[in-house]
This record gives structure tokens, C-alpha cells and sequence, in this order.
């Protein structure tokens, strides 16, 4: 299925495994990118020499040329370094979960590298698009992780009518359906999360996969008590538990948590502080919660690695309420792709002639009949 994103990437389906932290890494990205789709490494939680170590392990797992992307922190102090690295290692894509700078993207696009940052907003889509993205990712409130309130399929045909570049819908996407829906708002491909970690090729632990799969639509929630910023994960014990703290025992939590991610990142804590008052996007957050914010990661650690789903936290989907399986990679990609020809098959073949002819063509309100 060719469109403009799989021409811009050069990937065989319009399908994308997004860079969860801690979740995608070299073996996911791989199979992923095995299958047709674009798989893209999560190096926020790598330090330079592991993301390196990462990109070349993709390399040794795939066909040579294979397209394969690498997700980088724009607000990150080393991330001009990163920039680097991937330009080097000859990483074909490179996206962005905050918006890079107009110099970022110009320095990453001469060497050849696709920018595709993720956006939640028609706004932030066309600040991107004006900077010189190549694609964008359109993130609805059903997305999983750092999410907004308004619904992919409100925002998407917003950020589709608005810039010129090829968008990937994400958010609330787990099947071929999806993506027949996508390519009708306008998109030119989807990005999944959730239902790529639900794979057999994901390193999540099996306990972990378990709590994705018992949970129901209504398991999955937002909440500000994490960092003080909406994100979406599964409700387990620690959320309820954050929810419940005052600030004294969310400053203590915050704390530990904060020096597990400085012994295993190596930051300082100006460092950290600095990183996490980057993520607060103008909001008034505790102390506590600008440490929460600087050292999720640990939080995201302790259950993606550890398995631990009484101390960490899960991002999720929405969607993660109608998955119950565990395919690979190969296997999701080829149902999505069934799927999404087999629907279009079927509405291809549904013109049925009107029975009732009304006297004006197309009166107003309505649509002309398919054909």
C-alpha cells in the first residue's frame, strides 16, 4: 500500500511502531521493521554510547537499507550530539515527541535524515511544517503517554487541512479498520504504541503484558499526579497512590525516584532540575512533580525492564482496552494490512443504486451517492 509516507520513508506499509522509552528498542525496531513498517528506537533512556550500540544492533537484525528511525528529545541538552550520532550511522528518520528547532531540522534534513515530529495540535503542526518537517504525527487523546484532550478524529482532519506535508494519525489505532479511517480523514499512514508493545517481539515483561491485556477501556486513564501534566496509563496501585499523596510524601517519592534515574543516567541534579522545569510547558508545577517530570523514566523503568507494576507506571492507549493477544510483529502487520485491503474491498464493492432518487441531485446536508 503506497502513499506519501511510505514514498518519503521508504517503507513498504503506512504503518509506524512508535519510540515508547524503554519499550522500543533494538528488538522491537527490528521486527517492526521486518515487517514493512517504519520501527523507530526510544533514546531518551539511552545514554550516546548505548543508542549508538542500539542503532547498530537494528543494523545487524535487518536487510542493509532497511528504514528505520530513532526518537530524540528536541529539549535535550545532548540532542545536537544525537543529531550527530544519526547522521553518521546513516538512520534515515528521525521524529521528535517535542518540537525540534528550525535549526535542528534544517541541519538533520542536509544530511539527508527525515524529520517527522509528533504533535497534539493544529497550531503546533503548522509551526513545524513552516520550520521544514517532512511529515508530521498528529496525536489524539486516545494516545497513550503525555497526551491532549481532544480526540484523533476531531484533530486529525484539523492538522490534515492545515499543512502540506504527509500526517500520520496515532492515537486510538490497533487495526486495519483504523487505518482505512485514517486514509479517509486524509492521513497518509498511522502510528501505533500500545499495540506494538503488545507483540511478542516487545521485551516487556510478561507480567506487565498481562496487566495491559486485563485491562478494559475504562482501566486506561489520565492523570496530572504523575508530573503535573495529562498522561495517559493504565490505573494500577502506584497512580491511586500519587493521586492520593500530599505534597510532602510526592516530594519524598519524587526524590528516590529522581536519585535511581541520576546513578543509572549520570546526570547531575542541576541537570535534572533544568531537564524537568523544560517539561513543565508553562505549567505550575510543585517541586515534586518538576522532579516527577525530569525522571519518569524511572517510573516507566521500573515496570517496562523490572516488571514491577506496583512501583511503575504504564503509558497506554486507549486501545489497549480492545487488545487480547500477543502477535509479532510480522504477524500484527500483515492482519493490519488484511484487514485495512479487506474493508476497502468491501466498500469498493458497496454501490448499491438509490432507490428513491430525489428530485434535486444533492439536496443540502447531504452527500452524493458513491461512484
Amino acid at each position: 500500500m503506497e502513499t506519501a509516507f511510505t514514498r518519503l520513508v521508504g517503507v513498504r506499509y503506512p504503518i509506524v511502531q512508535t519510540g515508547m522509552g524503554w519499550v522500543a528498542g533494538p528488538r522491537l525496531v527490528a521486527g517492526a521493521a521486518n515487517a514493512g513498517a517504519l520501527g523507530v528506537l526510544a533514546s531518551a533512556t539511552m545514554t550516546v554510547d548505548q543508542l549508538r550500540s542500539a542503532v547498530r544492533e537494528v543494523k545487524s537484525r535487518t536487510p542493509e537499507g532497511t528504514s528505520f528511525g530513532v526518537n530524540l528529545r528536541a529539549d535535550a541538552g545532548d540532542a545536537a550530539e544525537r543529531a550527530r550520532l544519526i547522521i553518521d550511522e546513516g538512520v534515515r528518520v528521525a521524529s521528535f515527541a517535542l518540537a525540534p528547532s528550525a535549526e535542528l531540522i534544517a541541519r538533520l534534513k542536509d544530511a539527508g535524515v527525515v524529520v517527522i515530529p509528533s504533535v497534539g495540535a493544529r497550531r503546533h503542526a503548522e509551526k513545524v511544517a513552516a520550520w521544514g518537517a517532512d511529515a508530521v504525527i498528529v496525536q489524539g487523546g486516545e494516545g497513550g503517554g503525555h497526551t491532549g484532550d481532544v480526540a484523533t478524529t476531531v484533530l486529525l482532519p484539523q492538522v490534515v487541512d492545515a499543512v502540506d506535508i504527509p500526517v500520520v494519525a496515532a492515537g486510538g489505532f490497533g487495526d486495519g479498520r483504523g487505518l482505512v479511517a485514517a486514509l479517509a480523514y486524509g492521513a497518509a499512514g498511522i502510528a501505533m504504541g500500545t499495540r506494538f508493545l503488545l507483540t511478542s517481539d516487545s521485551t516487556v515483561p510478561d507480567a506487565v503484558k498481562a496487566a495491559y491485556l486485563k485491562a478494559t477501556v475504562k482501566d486506561v486513564v489520565v492523570t496530572t499526579a504523575v508530573d503535573g501534566l495529562p498522561h495517559r496509563m493504565l490505573r494500577s496501585e502506584l497512580v491511586d497512590s500519587l493521586e492520593r499523596a500530599g505534597r510532602a510524601g510526592a516530594l519524598a517519592r519524587a526524590v528516590r525516584h529522581a536519585a535511581g534515574f541520576r546513578r543509572i543516567s549520570g546526570l547531575t541534579w542541576s541537570r535534572m532540575v533544568r531537564d524537568g522545569l523544560a517539561m513543565k510547558h508553562g505549567k505550575d508545577l510543585s517541586w515534586s512533580q518538576v522532579l516527577l517530570a525530569a525522571n519518569t523514566p524511572m517510573l516507566l523503568k521500573a515496570s517496562m525492564v523490572e516488571g514491577r507494576t506496583d512501583l511503575g507506571i504504564m503509558a497506554s492507549g486507549q486501545v489497549a482496552g480492545v487488545i487480547d493477544d500477543l502477535p509479532s510483529c510480522a504477524e500484527l502487520v500483515s492482519r493490519v494490512m488484511a484487514e485495512a485491503h479487506a474493508v476497502l474491498e468491501r466498500l469498493h464493492g458497496a454501490h448499491p443504486p438509490h432507490p428513491h432518487p430525489h428530485p434535486h441531485p444533492h439536496p443540502r446536508g447531504t452527500l452524493p451517492p458513491p461512484g
